[in-house]
């Protein structure tokens, strides 16, 4: 079977749909009887995308232009991916978008809908995402989201028929408890003790504006606890900036910026609390994450974070400044709730895994390829 696969999100710093593209493509160039070649929708970036990949993986070297593709793809059947990959037998679109294709079947992954639930919150090119999504659906492709939230917002708003929506969730790397964990560095990045940390690129759905005020409630009563805020600076990082040049707390509040790996592991693994206000999720892969490692984890109730966390984290309403700064003071001050919390997180980490991720696509490419759809 060969699989035509968009890895356009490999470039840049990896955001949730880059770690997916990554983890996703380092176990299908390992599955037996899938070749898959990678194409990157984009001018600027496809030099860098042959380093980006792993191995076993092709790659589609014809240049494509991103605006005037998505374009085209958004009105018409032109421009099928076959123009770059040769003949395949099903392609897959990871981050909202797959293109059209000479009769082989089409995949695409809907992370979530923040573009119809909240257009507000959204950048120009994310808000072409629903008629590119309907016109994916118009062509017969089967839509994969990563929670049965998504699937049944899919469901609903595009009017598709639910057994053509398929719900596999995402993964994550669980840390063996006898594994080191990574050295704390007592750099700008964690200055001093205790700290409550945020982790992603600053974009208004995160909604840290709402943690930097339950930070000062907490701090007004401890003058030992800092907010870290790790990740770089995304579109409407600006009300961000206020909120922090407004803060009485703010000699205690950590920018970052982006962070590699390394750094991004132990600042989750020493933190005393993991917080994840979002106001709307897909699934929540970062707060997942932080559960994995053994950290407690603050989250709102937004979208599918209660499906993904269950009792595996602490959930606030979402936007609440008052309850979240009350969940965060909890696990700073109580050690035995912090500990119920990093082993039910565990627990619950222990759900998803990046291999069975990999499997069930592999699945349902060979279910797609034979039947097809």
């Amino acid at each position: 079977m060969r699989v035509a696969f968009d890895a356009t999100a490999l470039l840049g710093a990896r955001t949730g749909v880059g770690v997916f593209t990554a983890e996703i493509l380092n176990r299908l160039a390992d599955q037996e009887g899938i070749d898959v070649i990678a194409f990157g929708v984009t001018w600027k970036g496809r030099a860098a995308l042959a380093q980006a990949l792993p191995p076993g993986v092709g790659l589609a070297r014809r240049p494509m232009a991103a605006r005037p593709l998505r374009a085209a793809w958004s009105h018409s059947n032109v421009a099928p991916i076959q123009w770059w990959t040769g003949p395949i037998d099903l392609v897959h679109g990871p981050n909202f978008v797959v293109p059209p294709s000479r009769r082989a079947a089409s995949l695409v992954t809907v992370h979530d809908l923040t573009c119809v639930r909240f257009p507000e919150l959204c950048t120009r090119d994310t808000l072409e995402y629903p008629g590119l999504i309907r016109r994916a659906i118009r062509r017969g492709a089967t839509v994969h989201t990563v929670s049965q939230f998504v699937a049944d917002e899919v469901t609903a708003h595009f009017a598709i028929a639910p057994d053509r929506v398929v719900v596999i969730p995402n993964g994550v790397a669980t840390t063996d408890d006898s594994a080191p964990r990574e050295p704390r560095e007592r750099t700008e990045l964690a200055p001093g003790g205790r700290y409550v940390l945020a982790v992603g690129t600053v974009e208004p759905r995160k909604d840290l504006p709402v943690l930097v005020q339950a930070f000062d409630l907490i701090a007004d009563n401890d003058a030992e606890v800092r907010l870290v805020l790790a990740g770089p600076d995304g579109w409407g990082a600006d009300a961000l900036t206020e909120a922090i040049a407004a803060s009485p707390h703010r000699s205690r509040i950590v920018r970052t910026g982006w962070v590699d790996d390394r750094r991004r592991r132990a600042l989750v693994q020493h933190a005393a609390v993991y917080a994840y206000p979002s106001r709307y999720e897909g699934f929540g892969l970062p707060p997942l994450e932080a559960m994995a490692a053994g950290t407690p984890v603050v989250a709102s109730s937004a979208g599918a974070l209660p499906e993904v966390l269950g009792t595996g984290a602490e959930l606030v309403p979402p936007g609440d400044v008052a309850a979240l700064a009350v969940a965060l003071g909890r696990v700073l001050d109580d050690e035995a709730f912090a500990a119920s919390l990093v082993s039910r997180g565990h627990q619950k980490a222990l759900d998803y895994s990046w291999d069975t991720t990999a499997g069930k696509l592999g699945e349902l490419y060979t279910r797609l390829t034979t039947s097809g759809s």
